[in-house]
């Protein structure tokens, strides 16, 4: 075994996850809260000393929740920020690679078994044909992967702050609620866990009725459990409008090979998500329905999705099951 590792780590705005990789095996994934910490190095020096009891680390690869420049990514909904050289100097560490966090959950697609997966209906991906995933969490990630073995790439996006569409008269009065209060509507400001809460607030703006203040989480619990009607009627649009998103996604990167749906809310409702208008939603696209009926739709439920995309970046085998 070699005597340097290699620091993995999942960076979002609410965890954050890091393993150690040595001789192409990843070790066990560690979570951390990031309101923890005032800024990533501080979490990162505690895990190391806390967490991996000072291993010999020579190199890192970092996916991160935002839109990454040169070496360095500002969290787009936390107030962290990953710098390379910082991140270099302080730990001594050979190199630094930072990449988006859907760049990273892309790599993992041809990666992922039937296990790790839950179909949400469609026909039958296309070999060698673009793949696409994107997740609702503390954001909304998009990206996608083209190409076929060693010719792979990923075409890591923005999407989710793409201007999100209204199509029924019940959704222009929910949209111009949220956009009373945020002036652009972005997908991410519904399709999220603050967006849930987001949808729940105006749904009960629009209806005239008194809620009490939810999180995503408990919103998400009062729908299922039947005990809130506007919790109920928001998880129900959640679905719906990220069908309908992920459909135009599908349609921009013509994703034969599949549409996947990653993130920490999709495996929690998957019960609800698969009987809900998701999959209704996703093909309703006029003269393409059937172009979008062959394409499959996916939950995926592997528990570190985007550390098999990093140990594919870093040219390695033995993926962590």
């Amino acid at each position: 075994m070699s005597a340097s590792a290699v620091l993995l780590g999942d960076i979002g705005a609410t965890n954050a996850r890091f393993a150690l990789m040595t001789d192409g095996l990843l070790g066990p994934v560690k979570w951390i809260a990031v309101a923890r910490y005032p800024q990533c190095a501080d979490a990162i020096e505690d895990i190391l000393q806390e967490q991996f009891c000072e291993r010999l680390v020579g190199n890192a690869v970092f996916a991160v929740a935002g839109p990454v420049e040169g070496e360095r990514c500002n969290l787009t909904n936390c107030s962290w920020t990953i710098d390379g050289r910082e991140m270099r100097d302080r730990f001594k560490l050979q190199t630094v690679r930072i990449i988006n966090d859907f760049e990273a959950t892309a790599l993992s697609l041809p990666h992922l078994m039937e296990g790790d997966v839950r179909s949400l209906g469609g026909g039958r991906a296309v070999s060698g044909a673009p793949m696409v995933v994107l997740g609702p969490g503390s954001g909304l990630g998009v990206a996608g992967l083209l190409g076929d073995g060693a010719r792979r790439i990923v075409i890591a996006s923005e999407g989710g702050h793409a201007t999100l569409a209204a199509t029924s008269r019940r959704e222009d009065v929910i949209l111009d609620q949220l956009r009373h209060r945020f002036g652009h509507v972005s997908a991410e400001r519904v399709l999220s866990g603050p967006g849930l809460e987001n949808l729940y607030r105006a749904i009960a703006a629009a209806d005239e009725i008194d809620v009490p203040l939810r999180s995503a989480s408990e919103i998400t619990q009062a729908a299922l459990q039947g005990a809130c009607s506007a919790s109920r009627a928001a998880l129900d649009m959640f679905c719906e409008m990220l069908g309908g998103f992920a459909g135009n996604v599908a349609l921009t990167y013509g994703a034969r090979g599949g549409v996947y749906i990653a993130g920490g809310i999709a495996p929690r409702i998957l019960g609800h998500l698969a009987v809900s208008e998701f999959r209704s939603r996703f093909v309703q696209k006029g003269r393409f329905q059937a172009y979008l009926e062959a394409i499959p739709s996916q939950v995926i439920v592997h528990p570190a999705a985007t550390f098999l995309g990093l140990m594919a970046l870093s040219d390695t085998t033995g993926p962590y099951r």
